[in-house]
């Protein structure tokens, strides 16, 4: 079996860490760096958190670099009082001892990508400055990115970040715009979607039995998400965001897509950071992306607690 080839950049937070463990879960997938972007925790943060999971799971070997601190354009946002203070919940890992790759995340993108034309995947599971940047510094990975998977948006959806814009495309529009409109192909996999798939108490009591460092992690952080999400949201469950953009890529029987036109508003104002997608193309423009419409959502929960119990073992 041929693994799908990645590079998962991303913001580490919660469901962020969730992904990390999925895709180690995965024999379907290989995970070749992790790249760090400022979102749900700031950048230096998320650097020492992508590298706190990687030793909990005994992966060290898996580089991981610094990336973008800041938006293109706009001041420093993160997430806080979705993710918790170190961006972790109420998980506590000890600081890590292995260090980064010496390289800037754009320069670690740049490198694999052109190493290996078209056998890489990016799966894009914060915002997306640091892909943004790489697009602008090194336009000759255009080509040979294999795909994008974003984790992002909201299509027909309300916003989670304000009534339109989706976290993550809100942190850094312009970033957003740049990756939509660069000519790689890409998968949108937005708040449609990811707000079905929710880990519940029950799922977390399975997890929980196996009594192990990584169960307790997984279960610790997964609450404080859980609790964010009834108490501001009334959304009852874990939201399953990034791993199922990560699944988007080798279990796409999960999801339903459409290819259409997807843009994002870049603009300040009431509408800032919202995806949108022209459904009948009203300007006769070439379809850009997909984007994941639906989902089998209890099929995809089941598929990952099976794999989250099985590597708490």
């Amino acid at each position: 079996m041929k693994k799908e080839r990645f590079i998962l950049d991303t913001d580490p937070g919660i469901d962020d860490a969730l992904t990390i463990l999925y895709a180690l879960a995965s024999p379907e997938v290989k995970m070749e760096a992790i790249t760090i972007v400022n979102g749900n925790c700031p950048m230096e943060q998320g650097t020492i958190n992508a590298l706190s999971v990687l030793e909990l799971m005994k992966t060290t070997h898996i580089p991981v670099a610094k990336g973008m601190a800041r938006p293109l354009l706009l001041p420093v946002i993160n997430a806080e009082v979705t993710h918790g203070k170190t961006g972790l919940g109420y998980a506590e890992l000890p600081a890590p001892m292995i260090k980064p790759d010496p390289r800037h995340a754009v320069e670690l993108i740049r490198d694999l990508v052109l190493q290996d034309p078209g056998e890489l995947n990016i799966v894009a599971i914060g915002p997306l400055t640091n892909i943004a940047m790489t697009v602008r510094l090194y336009p000759e990975i255009v080509g040979a990115v294999k795909h994008i998977y974003i984790m992002g948006g909201a299509i027909n959806h309300c916003g989670n970040m304000t009534p339109q814009a989706e976290f993550n495309i809100y942190c850094d529009p312009h970033a957003a715009h740049v990756v939509f409109h660069s000519g790689i192909p890409f998968t949108l996999v937005p708040l449609d979607v990811t707000y079905q798939v929710l880990l519940t108490g029950s799922d977390l009591l399975k997890i929980e039995e196996c009594n192990t460092p990584i169960s307790d992690f997984i279960v610790k952080s997964s609450r404080y998400v859980m609790e964010y999400l009834s108490e501001s949201q009334e959304v009852m469950g874990c939201a399953l965001n990034d791993p199922l953009a990560l699944a988007a890529m080798f279990q796409p029987d999960l999801l339903t897509m459409q290819h259409l036109v997807i843009d994002v508003d870049p603009n300040e104002g009431v509408s800032m950071g919202k995806t949108f997608a022209d459904f009948y193309n009203y300007d006769k423009k070439k379809e850009n992306g997909f984007a994941a419409l639906d989902v089998q959502a209890r099929l995809f929960v089941e598929r990952f607690l099976e794999r989250m119990t099985y590597i708490s073992q």
